[in-house]
């Protein structure tokens, strides 16, 4: 097995890049779209890494979420995984 050493300066560069937040934006829609009305989505740069959270954005999808996993579904139909 070959030793290598891991960039940490770059990872975590490319982590927080303008295309890491393109490809979250994208994928935070298509969560938020499936999902349906109420749902809404946020992509901002952490210490190390962008983040996406998509979240009920109405007392009625937050009830419908817990009742259905609303969410759970999206993420699926999106074509996404979650971290299981």
């Amino acid at each position: 097995m070959a030793n290598f050493k891991l960039n940490l300066a770059g990872l975590n560069e490319l982590m927080k890049s303008p295309e890491m937040q393109a490809h979250l934006d994208e994928a935070g829609a298509a969560v938020a779209n499936a999902a349906g009305e109420g749902y809404g989505y946020r992509t901002h740069v952490a210490s190390y890494v962008a983040i996406t959270n998509v979240f009920p954005t109405t007392r009625e999808a937050a009830i419908d979420n817990l009742e259905n996993n609303t969410l759970e579904k999206a993420i699926r139909s999106a074509g996404l995984r979650t971290t299981e």
